[in-house]
């Protein structure tokens, strides 16, 4: 009999997905076979999501239909979320939580011997070496977790119970990765955190710190900062302004309000104002008057007024950012935003959430409108949904489709933009 065959899928954010191709690297280089498929596989690994019910349900509906003659190991942030729906509602043979490194090696083994494994001590605190092998999604996109957990206590926040605090690496840790990567062909890096903005507080640096680090490495390449909440943005505001004049550093920046109303934001737990987020946006938009902004906007939250949201509508209009993830309020289990009075009824929270989504779509088209006519530079990073088209970032990462019957992956091509719409961009190759 051959080595055991796997077949690994991660769901959520670039964390999760890091998290996932390190699993792939270290299951194949313990000899396991990875398969593209579920019908192929003796062993199935979700690296599940479980951040918003609707995600939730759409993991546990995922697992549930798992074949019977499938072992089935479930990793990633639901089994530390919801162990007790998990348990009541999936047939699992192992269970652990995220970040699992090498760890995968030995769940994987012990479960076709027919054991049951439940991995979930310490879950929260895990961090696995950044030097372990992985299986990249994309051949050109290094994701690199820069920390895990965060120093947010946020009200409606589940993710803490499957992260847990802060935990960074070194900027050595990182750099080295970099550098491996890079001579493994990578051309483009993401930076992800729970917060990248309270990375290094742990440990005596900060993100500008790594930042300026990591643009000092030899090599053509770009990297991408993901997510800051504003108060601990605020902190480091001008050195981080002045980390991102590298060329290295893509203009985009990813800062969620969640509210344009302060009080909603104080029953949140978000330890900031609509100023301080005001504040880091107009600072950045005075050095880089073309930067990406893109936010998240949490709508219905309980005691949300229409007053309340209106400011948030009114917010938008005025910020007018490039990007708005729009979520509905979902209260999760164990968070205190599932205790608090004013819940407001499903259908006003997703009347709401319509019209700030229309609000967004409007904005993201007015602002993609202002790049028709643009000449540049831009990094192909990804194959388009159709045959033969291809998305490249520019410096400030916008998405730009061009057409091409030759692999570009990895290429430098200069483009003119001739088209928008609110969810990209459409160019044609000049050279």
């Amino acid at each position: 009999m051959g080595a055991a065959r796997v077949f690994i899928k991660s769901f959520g954010c670039s964390t999760n997905l890091a998290d996932g191709e390190v699993m792939a690297g270290c299951l194949a280089e313990a000899g396991y076979v990875l398969v593209d498929g579920l019908v192929d596989a003796d062993v199935v690994v979700y690296n599940t999501c479980a951040v918003k019910g609707p995600t939730e349900n759409r993991m546990i509906d995922l697992l549930r239909r798992v074949p019977k003659d499938k072992k089935l190991v479930v990793v990633g942030c639901l089994p530390l979320i919801n162990f007790e729906r998990l348990r009541r509602e999936v047939a699992f043979d192992g269970v652990a939580g995220p970040a699992l490194g090498e760890k995968i090696v030995d769940v994987v083994r012990n479960v076709l011997k027919g054991g049951k494994v439940c991995a979930l001590e310490n879950a929260d605190r895990a961090k696995p070496s950044l030097n372990l092998p992985r299986v990249r999604l994309n051949p050109v996109v290094g994701i690199i977790p820069i920390s895990y957990g965060c120093l947010g206590s946020c009200a409606y926040c589940c993710v803490v119970f499957a992260r847990g605090r802060l935990r960074s690496y070194t900027v050595d840790e990182i750099t080295s990765r970099v550098r491996l990567d890079l001579a493994n062909g990578v051309r483009e890096f993401w930076l992800t955190s729970q917060d990248t903005a309270c990375y290094g507080l742990d440990i005596g640096t900060s993100l500008s710190e790594l930042l300026r680090a990591v643009c000092n490495a030899d090599g053509d390449f770009k990297v991408r900062i993901g997510m800051m909440t504003p108060n601990m943005a605020l902190k480091i505001l001008d050195k981080l302004v002045e980390a991102y004049k590298s060329e290295k550093v893509f203009k985009f920046l990813h800062l969620p309000v969640q509210s344009g109303d302060n009080q909603v934001l104080a029953r949140m737990r978000r330890f900031y104002t609509v100023e301080d987020f005001k504040q880091i946006v107009n600072a950045f938009r005075k050095a880089f008057p073309r930067i990406t902004v893109a936010t998240d906007v949490i709508c219905g939250f309980p005691g949300e007024t229409k007053e309340a949201f209106e400011k948030t509508l009114h917010l938008l209009e005025e910020i007018k950012p490039d990007i708005v993830n729009v979520s509905k309020f979902f209260a999760r289990p164990r968070t205190p935003a599932a205790k608090m009075d004013g819940a407001l009824p499903f259908s006003e929270v997703k009347e709401r959430s319509t019209m700030l989504s229309r609000l967004a779509s409007k904005i993201a088209l007015e602002k993609n409108m202002e790049w028709v006519g643009w000449e540049g530079e831009i990094l192909i990073d990804e194959p388009g949904t159709v045959p033969n088209s291809w998305v490249g970032r520019n410096f400030a990462y916008k998405p730009i489709v061009v057409n091409s019957t030759i692999n570009l992956l990895g290429r430098a091509m200069r483009v003119r933009v001739l088209k928008s719409f609110p969810t990209h961009l459409e160019g044609k190759i000049l050279s």
